[in-house]
């Protein structure tokens, strides 16, 4: 017996000619999320967002929540030209490309997660920083949409993500951004264009919350008064893990996506900023 799925958000839209449309799915064990994308003019159609009621324990688990979406979502079974996957965890180790070789994937990995023999194991190319991003992507749910749409496009949440932010980061000054979801945050610091840290953090209280932050900025000495701190994802001013970090980081503000759906949508403007800037 699985879990009730609730609906989150969602824009109102009662047709789609799905000709020239990209469909964009994210999920991890928490939640899945989609939306459809004009291609010619990167209009954002439709979007739509599950949250679980439980934490999923296990990619099994996950694919039977993914199904029960499939089977009731209209929006879902519809023909696409293109499909992005987007597998968010933290199953996940960067590489600089001087140092990458193809053949020793499980040994990147194996220096931050234990893998399994049975793990399928997966890179993404950053251009943008000349790395690579190693990971573990949940095969079994990538077969079934393979079953449904054919050849598609998968990558790691993160490496869409530090993409995102180094388009758009101008600063000679390092910047901290974090994304956060129910119980993991990413913290991701640029400067000039350059990556200069990138990790995940699973947590339970907002004090294990501030504690990996104020850890990030004690490493990289960073000054609590002055570096400039975004947030995006699952969190809102009035979110005790937010309150705390403004009690330790004076400057601190959200990552806001200029999307158009938005206007549309019950959401904050930094909220889904991975999927909704893909």
């Amino acid at each position: 017996m699985t879990n009730k799925t609730v609906i989150k958000k969602n824009s109102s839209i009662t047709f789609i000619n799905t000709k020239d449309t990209k469909l964009s799915i994210q999920f991890n064990l928490d939640g899945f999320s989609f939306c459809i994308t004009n291609n010619t003019s990167k209009e954002t159609l439709y979007f739509s967002e599950y949250v679980f009621d439980e934490k999923q324990s296990n990619p099994e688990n996950l694919l039977d929540k993914i199904k029960e979406i499939f089977k009731t979502d209209s929006y879902l079974q519809k023909d696409f030209a293109t499909v992005l996957v987007v597998h968010q965890n933290n199953l996940f180790t960067f590489v600089p490309n001087q140092y990458f070789d193809e053949n020793k994937l499980v040994e990147y990995l194996n220096y931050n997660i234990k893998t399994l023999a049975t793990d399928f194991i997966a890179f993404d190319d950053l251009q943008s920083i000349n790395a690579k991003n190693i990971y573990v992507p949940y095969v079994n749910i990538n077969n079934y949409l393979f079953q449904n749409f054919g050849e598609f496009e998968y990558r790691h949440h993160l490496t869409l993500f530090i993409e995102q932010l180094i388009s758009i980061n101008n600063s000679d000054k390092k910047e901290v951004y974090v994304n956060v979801t129910k119980e993991n945050f990413d913290v991701v610091v640029i400067k000039n264009k350059k990556l200069k840290f990138s990790n995940s953090f699973s947590f339970e209280s907002k004090e294990d919350f501030i504690y990996y932050i104020l850890f990030t900025f004690e490493q990289l000495k960073l000054d609590v008064e002055k570096t400039a701190l975004f947030f995006s994802g699952d969190i809102e001013l009035n979110s005790d893990i937010y309150k705390i970090t403004y009690q330790y980081i004076r400057n601190v503000s959200f990552l806001e996506s200029s999307n158009y759906i938005f206007n549309k949508l019950d959401a904050s403007k930094h909220s889904n900023y991975i999927l909704l800037n893909s």
